[in-house]
């Protein structure tokens, strides 16, 4: 028997239960989980905000672990490689988006820990070509949070365009925005952080930003256009869509607002300023398993990772309920 923790409905409290380990069928792998990370999906999953949800399931998609057991065709990843599994469990596999390895974009992909099981659990079975091998020497248990919070850093970033010669601005410090000062620094981008107060301007300076805007003192947009004329890219790493709009005025002429962090408000433009300038949005879901790939060889390759704090299965629902509080800063890792 093994623990998982499960997601019964919304706005209930996690159930720790005990469970068969699961066998994998068909083009799938049996996972043994090292960690799971805790991400502020699974927050909303409970909160109702995915009406696409599958309950009961066991939330999460900052998966890192050890394939166990193979089922029948699977020939990689091999018994006993360390993997990473992500937000995006599967796809179609045929349409026009997956066939060109797009496959976050197909519109029949399942979400990991939403519509199927996720990490919240010592075993779990994913799909076999969804799973991506840890690069060598990657820690496992500081790397969970890259299969989500660290994808979607990446990925946006370059689904913008950066360059190296990049000004990168980032809303919030949490584990998006973290992370994604990281890769704008280590990809040669001057970066500058956005944050409602400066609790957290001296972590930001750290990560590789060189400056800070606090958006309680000063209008961010405007402390952007002071910024060598505006940034080129803004990264909304925040779970608020009011803090993107409010710094659409400090892009640069075809400079691009990503939104990685929303909520449920709409997000609103100023037309004029975007047609006058050639302004861009983009939105960014998580990635593809080449993005992963990609994601986590770079990580690797420049020693990024996120600050971390391991707990438990049993604390998981404390740090759930610690985020919606408020009160939790920096990452939770569930360690098996």
């Amino acid at each position: 028997m093994v623990r998982a923790a499960i997601a019964t409905g919304v706005d209930q409290p996690l159930t720790i239960t005990e469970r068969e380990v699961p066998e994998p069928g068909p083009g799938e792998v049996l996972v043994r989980l090292v960690a799971c990370g805790v991400c502020y999906t699974d927050l909303n999953l409970l909160r109702g905000h995915y009406p696409f949800a599958r309950f009961p399931v066991v939330p999460g998609h900052e998966v890192s672990g050890v394939v166990e057991v193979v089922g029948e065709g699977v020939d990689f990843p091999a018994v006993g490689t360390p993997v990473g599994a992500q937000f995006l469990y599967d796809s179609c596999g045929h349409c026009d988006y997956c066939v060109r390895g797009e496959q976050i974009l197909c519109p029949a992909k399942r979400i990991t820990g939403i519509v199927t099981d996720g990490g919240y659990a010592e075993y779990g079975i994913f799909k076999a070509g969804f799973v991506t091998p840890l690069p060598d020497g990657l820690d496992p248990i500081a790397a969970a949070p890259l299969m989500c919070a660290g994808i979607t850093a990446y990925n946006g970033l370059r689904q913008a365009g950066i360059t190296a010669d990049s000004r990168v601005a980032v809303i919030g410090s949490g584990g998006i925005g973290a992370l994604a000062i990281q890769y704008a620094a280590a990809m040669g981008s001057r970066v500058a952080e956005i944050g409602r107060s400066r609790r957290s301007e001296e972590e930001a300076l750290a990560l590789g930003a060189e400056r800070f805007i606090a958006s309680s003192e000063e209008d961010p947009a405007a402390a952007l256009k002071d910024w060598g004329g505006g940034a080129n890219i803004i990264l909304n790493a925040a779970p608020a869509t009011a803090a993107a709009a409010a710094t659409v005025a400090g892009l640069a002429p075809d400079g691009t607002l990503v939104l990685c962090g929303y909520d449920g408000e709409n997000l609103s433009l100023p037309s004029q300023l975007m047609v006058l300038n050639r302004l861009h949005t983009l939105a960014n879901p998580s990635g593809s398993p080449h993005d992963l790939r990609d994601t986590l060889r770079f990580s690797a390759l420049h020693n990024i990772l996120p600050e971390i704090t391991p707990i438990s299965l049993d604390e998981a629902q404390d740090a759930l309920d610690g985020m919606a509080a408020g009160t939790v800063h920096g990452r939770r890792v569930i360690v098996f």
